[in-house]
């Protein structure tokens, strides 16, 4: 009876301690550091659309993020990952555990692309911005801005259909495709057009698209927020007049040539339906992608009396106003002398 007691004793004292020694060797499998370690910055893990565990395995060793691949390759089958990888943008932390990253790649928490894009003119310049940044190819982008039925699909031509792009910062996964993509930038679109603002556009006989490329415009002629209301309220008592809007940033836009400093008459004779000392109205399409202040300053442009304005002659950024023929003449000659004198051709 006494052996038996020893007995079990003993072998209770056997199992607590190969318990005890499992247990910690599987917390060390599960927590200690495995991956990307002592690395010195984030380690992003790419994952494509049908891609397999193999893939998984094979990319961590060959970037030389993975520590101890037995114990990384045991806790996975152990928690059935090869059999639910999930396609996706991963960022694995230095020092990371295996159940930590394991336990993201299985749920697909994916760490979004942060997508920011500003000063934009062309369609290849927001291409440009997002190029490699995604999973699709840019061209399947490139392909739907220019296919007809797609940009119907949103209210919009081959023309306008960059006025549905709002200037801003977006966080946006990885695998997202060319029409998922495009289906968020117009989810954006309607967020910023609320009820309000549509009702404001309305107000002011226009359509969300006019005010777009008005505001386009707009911000091209000048880069000062407090400015932008009365620059709106001119161009706008121009179009109430049905006079040209003769604006110096679409004749750029219309010679393809953003760097001029000087308008000649050669630049304003071009033939384009974007050069508005040739034709009335608004142009067909935006210029550049309006910022939400430059769309905000059209809805609310100032009321006033001007329709003229020139840049001022102290280059500060700002415009002299006018409101007759002769007084803009004469700020243009002040404006023309000044050019002169620091020798800009």
């Amino acid at each position: 009876m006494l052996k038996n007691r020893k007995f079990i004793a003993y072998a209770l004292v056997v199992v607590t301690t190969v318990a005890a020694t499992l247990s910690f060797y599987f917390w060390q499998v599960a927590n200690s550091a495995n991956l990307n370690v002592e690395g010195k910055k984030d380690f992003v893990l790419y994952i494509p659309t049908g891609g397999t565990y193999k893939n998984v395995v094979d990319s961590l060793h060959k970037h030389k993020v993975i520590h101890d691949e037995i114990s990384f390759q045991f806790l996975s089958k152990f928690m059935d990952y090869p059999e639910k990888v999930k396609a996706g943008r991963y960022i694995i932390k230095p020092n990371s555990g295996n159940r930590e990253v394991i336990g993201k790649l299985r749920r697909g928490e994916q760490d979004e692309v942060r997508l920011t894009f500003n000063n934009v003119r062309l369609k290849s310049d927001l291409i440009k911005k997002m190029g490699g940044r995604f999973e699709f190819k840019t061209e399947e982008l490139v392909d739907l801005l220019r296919n007809p039925e797609a940009c119907q699909k949103y209210g919009f031509d081959t023309t306008t259909i960059m006025c549905m792009f709002l200037p801003n910062t977006y966080f946006i996964r990885w695998t997202t495709t060319p029409e998922k993509f495009m289906a968020r930038m117009h989810d954006e679109y309607n967020k910023y057009w609320t009820s309000e603002r549509l009702s404001q556009a309305k107000s002011i006989n226009m359509t969300p698209i006019q005010v777009a490329v008005l505001a386009s415009i707009v911000q091209s002629e000048t880069n000062k927020v407090d400015e932008m209301p009365r620059v709106a309220g001119a161009y706008i008592n121009r179009l109430a007049a049905n006079m040209p809007l003769q604006a110096d940033p679409t004749v750029k836009f219309a010679v393809g040539d953003f760097s001029l400093r000087r308008i000649l008459y050669k630049h304003l004779a071009v033939n384009s339906p974007y050069n508005t000392y040739k034709n009335t109205g608004l142009p067909p399409g935006p210029i550049a992608l309006p910022e939400p202040v430059a769309l905000n300053a059209v809805l609310n442009y100032e009321r006033h009396k001007y329709v003229y304005f020139c840049a001022k002659e102290d280059f500060s950024g700002y415009h002299n106003f006018a409101e007759t023929f002769e007084e803009h003449t004469n700020n243009a000659r002040i404006f023309q002398e000044a050019l002169d004198k620091a020798n800009i051709k």
